[in-house]
């Protein structure tokens, strides 16, 4: 199938496109050597370190949980057997709502899209024979957060690692929950609190934690474009900087340990210019408003997951190339750490060989594509400064748009970032059924695919394994200390004082996930958005 050119050349996110750009020069740009910089200096925008992956590559942290904490902790070793420097939990919806797995609401969903945790028993079984001060860990979870953190810190203490060794970071970015992704659990003020608590204990327990990762990624999952990836993402930032320092936090007791997490999509050129902006412009922000005196405050450090809304699960093998195109993008973008998907997630969890290929791409990438050798590899070049310009430069008007509506927190409230992305996700939509934007084996280059894929294959009876196991371990603990331990997590949620060693205590003592989740509820109440949103 010979596709038809198009009329009107913009970028994914519907950028303009110049035919030619190598008759430009910077000048043009209004950009001058010094806004541009080097790496490891102000403004950032050629990468948060002055020799990048000359000294240390990216990590490569591939995205894992399934089943059980068992079946988990063995795809886990495998992945680092073969070459893999960090790990990154999945957690199965149950766990991410806070709820246990012999919840009612969590029948037919335990294990199904990531691990099962609702114990100490199970994190303790999750981490099993993995060295936790010298492996860093990365889960994303979000209502829930303190708990699962407070989990991690416990078999870690177990082993012999103390908090302040312990490395790694939870996702704990709520607000993107209530724009893009859905699984809050309590109000919108009430999950604050508990972000905030976060920041202020392990700013001085585990201070080599990263106690946020700000996600564009579920934003742009969700249909966003590029700029609003950014916009949005930056303007949540925003608002938990602005919580904490509300809280009475000094901005570099907790400023450094911030990280993001972005998308990577397939409009290579755009998606390494977003990643350059996003660096700038949160460089400007921080430097403008709160004056930091630790340089880290200002640094933009990121991972960056590979697109999952654009796997095909038709010629899923064309999936490799996508996720190579996006992950190239990503390095030449800067990132700290990377995650690349498998070709079969369009049809299923990865399998063992698929998860290989994944990291492999990325190793290939590393060491033979020659885009780690150099320090921003695209800059200078007109094509990218231009689109970097262009996305920093709107991505600021949504942000100060925001701010006109209240802040991150009361646009939400109104439903304004849920409504741009939906627009944006609805014109996406219109692009590809019209044919204007073609994307291969969906709507362009058809054909009969013979392809056999395996496709994995999941325990069915984990769920009632997981109901054993907590009924042995209800069975079995100290019942008193365990209400009295919950009273404690009821009473500092009412009080104000930092919940996080109670839930820290609790923990330890074999008080579920879901009891602790269901204490603070009995306290700060649930949360549904508005209709519409």
């Amino acid at each position: 199938m010979v596709s038809q050119r198009r009329e009107d050349w913009k970028t994914l996110s519907g950028l303009d496109l110049e035919l030619q750009s190598t008759a430009k020069t910077l000048a043009e740009l209004q950009i001058s050597e010094d806004q541009l910089g080097d790496a490891g200096s102000p403004p950032y925008t050629r990468g948060i370190h002055s020799t990048m992956y000359r000294s240390r590559l990216w990590t490569m942290r591939q995205y894992a949980g399934f089943s059980s904490a068992k079946a988990t902790n063995e795809r886990f070793k495998l992945l680092l057997e073969r070459g893999q420097k960090g790990l990154s939990v999945a957690f199965d919806l149950p766990t991410q709502l806070g709820l246990d797995a012999d919840d009612e609401m969590s029948l037919g969903e335990v294990g199904k899209v990531g691990v099962s945790i609702s114990s100490l028993s199970d994190m303790r079984q999750l981490m099993d024979g993995i060295p936790l001060d010298k492996v860093s860990t990365s889960m994303t979870i979000n209502a829930p957060a303190m708990v699962l953190l407070a989990m991690y810190i416990a078999v870690a203490e177990e082993q012999g690692v103390p908090p302040n060794q312990v490395l790694g970071t939870i996702q704990n970015d709520i607000l993107k929950e209530y724009i893009a992704r859905g699984t809050y659990v309590f109000p919108p003020a009430q999950s604050m609190r508990l972000i905030t608590d976060i920041f202020e204990y392990c700013s001085t327990n585990v201070p080599r934690w990263n106690t946020i990762s700000i996600s564009g990624y579920h934003i742009r999952e969700a249909g966003s474009t590029a700029v609003q990836e950014v916009a949005f993402t930056l303007a949540n930032a925003l608002a938990y900087v602005e919580a904490a320092v509300e809280k009475g936090l000094d901005v570099d007791s907790f400023a450094p340990r911030l990280s993001f997490f972005f998308n990577c999509h397939n409009d290579f050129f755009e998606e390494a210019a977003k990643f350059r902006a996003a660096r700038t412009l949160w460089y400007e922000l921080m430097s403008e408003r709160y004056s930091p005196n630790n340089p880290k405050s200002s640094m933009l450090r990121f991972h960056t997951q590979v697109a999952g809304v654009s796997l095909t699960a038709q010629q899923p093998l064309n999936n490799i190339a996508r996720v190579t195109i996006q992950a190239l993008a990503a390095v030449c973008g800067g990132t700290q750490s990377l995650h690349t998907n498998s070709y079969d997630e369009a049809l299923g969890l990865p399998t063992e060989k698929s998860a290989t290929v994944a990291l492999r791409t990325q190793q290939i990438i590393a060491e033979e594509s020659g885009a780690a050798d150099v320090v921003d590899p695209l800059g200078g070049s007109y094509h990218v400064e231009a689109l970097t310009k262009q996305i920093h430069d709107l991505a600021l008007e949504q942000i100060l748009k925001i701010e006109s509506l209240g802040g991150a927190l009361k646009a939400i409230e109104q439903g304004w970032q849920q409504r741009e992305i939906h627009n944006a996700a609805y014109q996406h939509l219109n692009d590809v059924e019209s044919e204007s934007r073609l994307i291969v084996g969906v709507n362009h280059g058809l054909m009969e695919d013979d392809t056999v894929t395996e496709v994995l294959k999941l325990d069915p009876t984990v769920g009632e394994e997981q109901c054993r196991r907590l009924a042995e371990l209800r069975s079995t603990r100290d019942a008193d200390l365990v209400s009295d331990c919950l009273d404690n997590v009821r009473n500092a949620a009412q009080s104000g004082d930092n919940l996080f060693p109670h839930v820290l205590h609790a923990v330890k003592n074999d008080c579920t996930l879901g009891e602790i989740i269901q204490a603070m509820k009995d306290v700060f109440g649930t949360w549904m958005a508005p209709s519409g949103f």
